[in-house]
């Protein structure tokens, strides 16, 4: 057998019957492409369309474009000068004077008898 492992022929052999299985593949291959596996998840329903009905054309009378008057140059004013208003002075804020603390005398203690 080792001597036929080496050999030329062995090695055509092995060649071709690689081939063969590749060109069994592709077909396979292309097989597999032409059937349609139906998916087994659920497709959502198809919204039906409902057909919404016209409504009657009415005629509208058109209105005719008015032309807008042209613009009149009106003659711009100067700017009054403002006159500084005289600051009132600030009044004068009494201090409140704060109430006195009240002190709270300490109690002695009560006398044991």
């Amino acid at each position: 057998m080792s001597a036929e492992i080496n050999s030329d022929s062995f090695r055509e052999n092995i060649l071709a019957v690689i081939k063969e299985i590749q060109g069994e593949l592709n077909k396979l291959k292309t097989i597999k492409r032409d059937i349609v596996k139906k998916s087994t998840k659920k497709k959502p329903a198809k919204r039906r369309t409902v057909t919404k009905r016209r409504a009657a054309r009415k005629t509208v009378k058109r209105k005719t474009a008015k032309r807008k008057p042209a613009r009149k140059t009106v003659k711009r004013k100067t700017a009054k000068r403002r006159t500084v208003a005289k600051r009132k002075t600030a009044r004068k804020t009494v201090k409140r004077k704060t109430a006195k603390r009240r002190t709270i005398a300490k109690r002695k203690p009560a006398r044991r008898r």
